[in-house]
């Protein structure tokens, strides 16, 4: 008996290639590396928003101080009215103007009075020191007549109140130091608006107003632009206007 023996076929093996990875080994590590970098840019820039967000928080609280602070000051003034919100400082009818005038009325000289040493006092408060730039006096005139001439008039309105400001003549009411005066002329600027923001009636937008200006957080840690502009003069202020 014939007795066939059958050798098992062996399989070919292939090489061993301990030292290299796959294709697409190298493509999941590549993925991982991607999503753990984007994972720790979003948590840094999540830490950043948040501290943006409460810094402009706490710049907002500040400033929001200040104006309160004046609006406290001020006491219940009937004719002063401090808008908060927008940062703003009207007179009521008495800060609204004749057509084509731009002469205050009389009774504007004991709000000045009692409103500018507030605001001074509020600058050089920690907070105003920190954010207070400068108040912009901004007059208004109403929609008739050409544009060039009513941005004429709205600066001859803002004008005639920084005159009031600083020259004594103007107003007798408003008894302030020398060192006082310096503060408004470094504080206060004169500005013609025109009719930008006209109200529902003629007489209403025919007035003058106060801006409150606040620095920016990028503007207060750079001190050269921060810093109020330091004006000095030995002279006496008049007026021009008559």
């Amino acid at each position: 008996m014939l007795l066939q023996v059958i050798k098992p076929v062996r399989r070919r093996q292939e090489a061993e290639r301990p030292f290299w990875i796959s294709y697409a080994d190298l493509m999941t590590a590549m993925m991982t590396l991607c999503l753990v970098a984007m994972a720790v840019t979003i948590i840094a820039m999540s830490q950043e928003l948040r501290r943006e967000l409460s810094a402009e928080d706490t710049r907002a609280q500040e400033i929001l101080n200040i104006c309160n602070e004046i609006r406290q000051g001020i006491g219940s003034r009937p004719t002063i009215h401090v808008d908060c919100r927008d940062n703003r400082i009207d007179f009521g009818a008495a800060g609204q103007f004749g057509y084509e005038e731009y002469r205050l009325r009389p009774e504007v000289e004991s709000d000045l009075a009692a409103l500018v040493p507030v605001i001074l006092q509020a600058s050089n408060s920690r907070d105003g020191r920190k954010w207070f730039k400068q108040v912009v006096i901004e007059g208004f005139t109403d929609t008739r007549g050409p544009y060039l001439y009513n941005l004429y008039l709205s600066l001859k309105r803002s004008y005639w109140m920084m005159c009031m400001l600083v020259d004594p003549r103007r107003n007798a009411s408003l008894n302030l130091s020398d060192e006082q005066v310096q503060q408004v002329r470094e504080l206060f600027l004169a500005g013609g608006v025109s009719f930008n923001d006209a109200k529902p009636s003629d007489d209403a937008s025919r007035r003058v107003e106060l801006r409150l200006q606040f620095f920016t957080r990028k503007e207060q840690e750079e001190p050269a632009q921060s810093a109020r502009p330091h004006i000095i003069t030995t002279q006496q202020e008049s007026c021009e206007l008559t």
